[in-house]
């Protein structure tokens, strides 16, 4: 079995688990390092992230298959944690989405999450979203499971239909999805803590809660959200919102002060900004390559 097919197969395992996986978003290949460095145990590729911090866009739409590709393989070479990456709507039709399994699996993806949504998408936590009909996702599904060459490379399924629909509605989508294939199920933006406790023993399969700082779900710790059955408990973008409050506060200091040292409560010091891009390895090949004569 190849390395990607046995990280595969053993985060499929984790996640059935139902244990509440917290699992933070990447946005970039130094955010996911980061995130490998701290302790965790998977990586969540954030299209809001990505979009973000790379383009300084909101979250509606702006960026493709393209884009997300070349953050996947960035991130992938960089980390060596399973890595669920956020497909949007997958950008088209069940062919589209047919395609965007292929490059996302050769870029390095574990996991890969498809939303309801129509094209272009918002949020999952703002306002006026629409989504496709329910038969249509389905294809949708169904040609992202057929897409894949592993079959260790889950499948998983958002819905959006909560705020648009109601709660029921998105109930009965999951189930049809599950039934589609999705390996993995995501009902994004649930306002009811009675809904989030019911939810997990509703389906056959392992879920996916998303907890977005400042957005609608009600903030759970993960050890609550672990008892209730929960696979994996996502903060998509606390990586990205700490970074900006760090960049904030270490800016406004040199901006007031029109200096700034390697002051341990403002910026991450020299040696260890070196020690996160591995510079050590490369003084060591640098050498190792080194002309002999």
């Amino acid at each position: 079995m190849s390395t990607s097919a046995t990280r595969r197969a053993a985060f499929r395992a984790k996640v059935n688990e139902r244990q509440g996986l917290l699992v933070p978003g990447a946005f970039n290949a130094m955010s996911a390092r980061v995130i490998e460095d701290a302790g965790f145990e998977a990586i969540y590729i954030t299209g809001a992230g990505v979009t973000n911090m790379s383009l300084g866009l909101p979250d509606l739409g702006f960026i493709g298959l393209a884009e997300v590709a070349e953050h996947t393989a960035r991130i992938r070479d960089a980390v060596a944690l399973p890595l669920i990456v956020d497909a949007d709507t997958g950008f088209g039709n069940a062919l589209n989405v047919r395609q965007t399994v292929r490059v996302l699996e050769r870029s390095g993806a574990d996991v890969i999450q498809f939303e309801d949504q129509i094209m272009p998408k918002k949020c999952g936590h703002f306002s006026g979203k629409e989504v496709v009909s329910a038969s249509e996702m389905v294809g949708k599904i169904r040609a992202a499971v057929d897409a894949r060459e592993d079959g260790n490379l889950q499948i998983m399924a958002r819905t959006d239909a909560a705020a648009v629909h109601g709660i029921e509605d998105a109930i009965e989508r999951g189930h049809r999805f599950i039934e589609a294939g999705a390996d993995i199920l995501f009902i994004e933006a649930t306002e009811s803590l009675a809904d989030i406790e019911r939810l997990p023993g509703l389906f056959d399969k392992p879920q996916l809660i998303n907890i977005v700082i400042g957005g609608k779900t009600p903030v759970q710790s993960r050890e609550a959200l672990a008892k209730l059955g929960y696979g994996i408990v996502l903060y998509a973008n606390a990586a990205l919102q700490g970074a900006v409050l760090g960049m904030q506060r270490a800016l406004g200091t040199l901006k007031s002060n029109g200096r700034l040292d390697e002051d341990a409560t403002l910026v991450a010091p020299f040696s260890e900004r070196q020690r996160l891009v591995n510079k050590p390895l490369y003084d060591k090949l640098d050498r190792e390559y080194a002309a002999k004569d």
